[in-house]
């Protein structure tokens, strides 16, 4: 079973991961066979499958990273993650499933500071069958990670993960 602790600490390294633009190592805190997905509320109540981007597998999420490193185009940027204590609900040998909240912060280059997200991760922790790694020393990964916006209006500029 995977502790209460644990995830805290998990997605603590994983907001900063993200915060501190370092980019490269966010994959790593997935499964291989990973499901990725940022939506809004309606489309999860209604089940639509549909995201605003998504993933379903550490490769597409290493891809995504390249992307933005060498071919998108967009203003710089830095987020600013604010998490919640992780809600466990359900929890087993194989998985332990939760739901954290969280706020985003997007910063500008030039400085102006806007909340730019807000809503819950809605998540599949399984424990690791690989190598830890400096990012993600914590013996356990994202099988599925679910982020949930509580708006259904999109900035456009949704350039990093959230």
């Amino acid at each position: 079973m995977i502790d209460l602790m644990t995830l805290c600490a998990f997605n603590a390294a994983y907001a900063m991961t993200i915060d501190s633009d370092s980019l490269e190592a966010w994959p790593e805190f997935f499964s291989e066979d990973t499901h990725y997905r940022i939506t809004h509320i309606e489309n999860e109540n209604e089940n639509l499958p549909a995201g605003i981007v998504y993933a379903d597998s550490r490769n597409m999420l290493i891809d995504r990273i390249a992307a933005l490193r060498l071919a998108n185009i967009y203003e710089r940027q830095r987020y600013r993650h604010i998490l919640g204590i992780p809600a466990i609900i359900e929890q087993n040998s194989q998985a332990t499933c939760a739901h954290t909240p969280f706020m985003v912060a997007r910063i500008m280059a030039a400085g102006q500071t806007d909340v730019f997200a807000t809503g819950f991760y809605k998540d599949k922790f399984v424990k690791s069958t690989g190598a830890t790694s400096k990012a993600n020393p914590f013996g356990i990964v994202l099988k599925e990670r679910i982020a949930v916006c509580d708006s259904t209006v999109t900035d456009t500029l949704l350039a990093l993960p959230l």
